[in-house]
């Protein structure tokens, strides 16, 4: 029952009002409720253009399905947030709760001077389907490989989706708090994001359900089609719950549902082992060889800018530039290039990755590609690595894709477009800047002295 104090609702990964379990406390523990984002330097400063660009797009959104009731500041939430609830009188600050490693940090931070303040902190949900740490093995231990994981998140399963709207509750309107006007966006020059927002979110996943979601198994890992579900920047700012999209599925949509469980599962071992934001899961390949000096950091900007002579890595590094996002698989194919044929670090290629990407997500980011490089849990076999041409083949066999990123390569028809050196290089391609099958020895070598 309402009482007649206000709260706060604190909107951070969770930029929507279908489906938030947050919004549901507050509206059964409060009368009135103040909308709040808040600005944190702390973790806008790391980020990516496209991805802040995105944000602002949603805080519109969102501060539009609120009439203009979303309070917007900016500064240190640990101060915040008592400001903020003295102010208007608050006992309660609702959240979803945040599993990542600055998140956790900062919330026990607000947490505790909310306390000396006498106002409550409430958690309710998260931002995934079963939040991270909640399930682990019999014995306690939390899961290192993702089938088992897997079928243990099935069993555990979630609530429905909560019913919530903008009616949920009586806003406050934020006359005379210290809000801020949003920033300008950064430039992203001719790079067109999504719409931003629970409403784009919620077509974007209406539109996947009809057209998309039962050829998704056998589309997904080819770029050249449009097979996938393009929801990944929505869930990356909560637009929408992946409970919601849990519900809609039935039993034969076990690839999708998979598909949201990796998620799942690479949140819950940064939950588990939050280092691995930064370092190898595995300590066993902090001894691996990496190339190092001018040299490499030359071939870095090489593969950064789409010109390595491999046509499918290079189609791929400049979607990423034109878009912002790149397709799966080919996130794969790009990673593996980096790090088992040009010997980088992975981090190098994760942390451009965060940089340019709309959905960049630091669990599925960094742990995905410790997947590739062989260090993470449940990892590729360091022996696995991708040769570039025959993924190519493979995954874009018409070339397709290949000729949509890499104009210089347009005139090349079909599998040619793979290796286009074999047809002679078109003005303005450059030449392989590893040879594959030696680079491939080399990796296996220095893979192969690794300590046991």
């Amino acid at each position: 029952m309402a009482d007649n104090a206000p709260a706060i609702l604190w909107f951070r990964r969770d930029l929507r009002l279908g489906d938030h379990a947050a919004l549901l406390t507050a509206a059964k523990s409060a009368s009135r409720v103040l909308a709040l984002y808040v600005l944190d330097d702390a973790l806008l400063k790391p980020s990516g253009a496209p991805r802040v660009a995105f944000l602002h797009g949603c805080l519109r959104a969102l501060d539009d399905q609120l009439s203009g009731r979303l309070l917007v500041v900016r500064g240190d939430p640990e101060k915040v947030l008592p400001e903020l609830a003295k102010a208007i009188g608050a006992r309660s600050v609702h959240v979803h709760a945040d599993t990542a490693p600055y998140g956790r940090k900062r919330d026990r931070a607000v947490a505790a001077e909310l306390d000396r303040h006498g106002v409550d902190w409430v958690e309710t949900g998260s931002s995934y389907a079963i939040t991270p740490g909640r399930i682990t093995k019999p014995d306690g231990e939390p899961y290192r490989v993702f089938t088992p994981f897997f079928r243990a998140w099935l069993r555990h399963g979630w609530p429905s989706p909560a019913k919530t709207s903008a009616s949920t509750v009586d806003w406050i309107t934020p006359d005379g708090l210290p809000g801020v006007d949003l920033p300008a966006d950064p430039d992203l020059g001719s790079m067109r994001l999504p719409e931003p927002g629970e409403r784009a979110a919620l077509a974007t996943w209406e539109r996947f359900r009809e057209e998309g979601l039962a050829g998704y198994d056998a589309r997904r890992d080819r770029p050249d089609l449009d097979g996938s579900s393009r929801l990944s920047p929505y869930l990356r700012w909560g637009c929408v719950h992946p409970r919601t999209l849990l519900a809609d599925l039935g039993d034969e949509d076990e690839a999708f549902r998979a598909e949201l469980a990796w998620r799942e599962f690479h949140a819950d071992v940064l939950w588990h082992r939050p280092e691995t934001a930064r370092r190898n899961y595995n300590s066993r390949f902090d001894g691996m060889q990496h190339e190092t000096g001018a040299a490499a950091r030359s071939v870095f900007e090489t593969w950064c800018e789409g010109r390595t002579g491999y046509p499918v890595v290079d189609a791929g590094m400049r979607q990423l530039l034109a878009e912002g996002w790149m397709h799966n698989r080919v996130r794969m194919i790009v990673a593996s290039f980096l790090v088992k044929d040009l010997h980088l670090p992975w981090w190098w290629g994760a942390r451009h990755f965060m940089r340019h990407l709309v959905d960049g997500d630091l669990a599925s980011n960094q742990l995905n590609w410790q997947w590739v490089a062989g260090s993470g849990t449940d990892a590729a076999p360091y022996f696995r690595i991708f040769n570039p041409i025959t993924q190519g083949e493979k995954f874009d066999p018409s070339g397709e894709y290949v000729r949509r990123y890499v104009p210089e390569l347009a005139g090349l028809s079909g599998k040619t477009v793979h290796q286009p050196w074999k047809a002679g290089l078109p003005d303005g391609y450059p030449a392989p800047v590893v040879d594959h099958a030696h680079e491939r020895r080399v990796a296996l070598e220095r893979y192969g002295a690794l300590s046991p």
